[in-house]
């Protein structure tokens, strides 16, 4: 028995196992460091348990606010080279929200992010209060968008009199160049929002409406509009 442990098989065995025993209890917070969630803007007030299962509160990514939340490591993504960290809130209220931040084989980006979020602030003065996302993945390489995929919706709330967007505005995402572009229209088609994100989380986001009524047009110059070449206009700039 003594020479068996001794062997180089048993070396390797018992390396493994040694291995897989420190992974398991991998502290959450010792993994956010390592893979470099930090660089890409991920910080949360507490991180507990291990990383397979673990849970963080207050959660943002870039200052955008997921709250608490329950995080685990994707033990398959790892067999090809790849980190992917799944994040979920699941309490059956339109607050749930459910994806992944992968890092990996030269890319960073997000996975089939399904949910909502409160997107008032960073996109102020625009008239968005929340943005619901299905399926939504992003990839970066190199500080171009390499991957571009998932259904984005807008709600802008009645805060301006005669623009009806109780649907709000959707489009696909997609990539353009070294940014993720969200090309945003409403139902009519005479309101559109284009979200255009780089990165390093820098953005540039404008909002055109057509309209021929005056009351309208009056108070969405009262909102910040401007008129340029028959539309009316409302650009915002900033970095999550």
């Amino acid at each position: 028995m003594t020479g068996w442990i001794g062997t180089t098989r048993a070396k390797i065995m018992l390396a493994v196992i040694l291995a897989i025993s420190l992974l398991v209890t991998w502290p959450l917070r010792a993994a956010f460091s390592i893979f470099g969630l930090k660089d890409m803007g991920v910080a949360a007030r507490s991180l507990r348990g291990p990383i397979w299962w673990g849970g963080a509160e207050e959660l943002q990514i870039r200052g955008i606010q997921l709250g608490t939340v329950d995080v685990f490591l994707n033990p398959i993504q790892l067999l090809i080279g790849r980190v992917r960290i799944d994040v979920s809130r699941r309490l059956g209220t339109p607050e749930d929200i459910a994806g992944a931040i992968t890092v990996g084989l030269g890319r960073r980006g997000i996975d089939d992010v399904t949910g909502a979020l409160a997107l008032a602030a960073p996109l102020a003065p625009l008239p968005i209060s929340r943005v619901e996302f299905d399926g939504l993945t992003i990839h970066f390489s190199g500080g171009q968008c390499t991957e571009a995929e998932g259904r984005v919706r807008a709600r802008v709330p009645a805060l301006i009199s005669g623009l009806n967007l109780a649907n709000g505005l959707s489009g696909e995402a997609r990539c353009a160049g070294e940014v993720v572009e969200l090309p945003l229209v409403s139902q009519s088609g005479q309101e559109q929002v284009n979200i255009r994100i780089a990165q390093d989380g820098s953005y540039q986001a404008t909002m055109r409406v057509r309209t021929g009524d005056p009351a309208m047009t009056a108070a969405l110059a009262a909102n910040g509009f401007r008129e340029i070449g028959g539309e009316l206009m409302l650009r915002t700039v900033g970095r999550l």
